[in-house]
């Protein structure tokens, strides 16, 4: 029992520290699932189900150019309204958004090469298995995916077609 203690201790600190911050981020993910904080879960679901819904009606660059659009409207309101208040009150608080310039927000050699590592990790993992999948290895788990692949597209073409087939009929009549 001492051994196994002496060398769990014995590993580098940064996959301490990576591992740690992996841990933390799979718990908060873990209390927004399961509604622990229901504020945050509410409105990371109302987020993410408004990203699906305009994704799904719009294109990506659409949804993304809107939302930068929309925070640009923002912050150029909260400028302004913040330069008029200094100019009635004659106060010299300068820019409302100097903390958030100053900070640095350039990215460490080392945290590049830590996420550069792990999506590495995950990257040759779905490669394995699609290639596992695709190729047939195992004849049942290559027909799962082909029967989750082949579902959406035939209620995709029952729910479109009736709608696809009464717009060219009224565009032909």
């Amino acid at each position: 029992m001492a051994d196994s203690s002496s060398t769990s201790s014995s590993s580098p600190p940064s996959s301490n520290h990576s591992s740690s911050s992996l841990k933390d981020l799979s718990h908060s993910a873990l209390q927004l699932v399961q509604w622990q904080e229901p504020k945050k879960s509410v409105a990371v679901f109302i987020g993410s189900l408004l990203a699906l819904v305009s994704v799904a009606t719009l294109s990506v660059i659409s949804v993304v150019s809107y939302l930068l659009l929309a925070v640009l409207c923002i912050t150029i309101t909260f400028r302004v309204y913040k330069s008029i208040i200094q100019a009635v009150q004659k106060s010299e608080k300068g820019h409302p958004f100097r903390s958030s310039l100053q900070r640095d927000v350039s990215l460490s050699p080392e945290a590049v090469r830590q996420l550069a590592d792990l999506s590495t990790v995950y990257l040759n993992r779905v490669i394995r298995e699609s290639r596992r999948l695709l190729l047939v290895e195992d004849l049942v788990d290559s027909l799962k995916v082909s029967s989750v692949l082949w579902c959406p597209l035939v209620f995709s073409s029952v729910l479109w077609c009736p709608l696809v087939s009464s717009s060219v009929l009224s565009s032909v009549l």
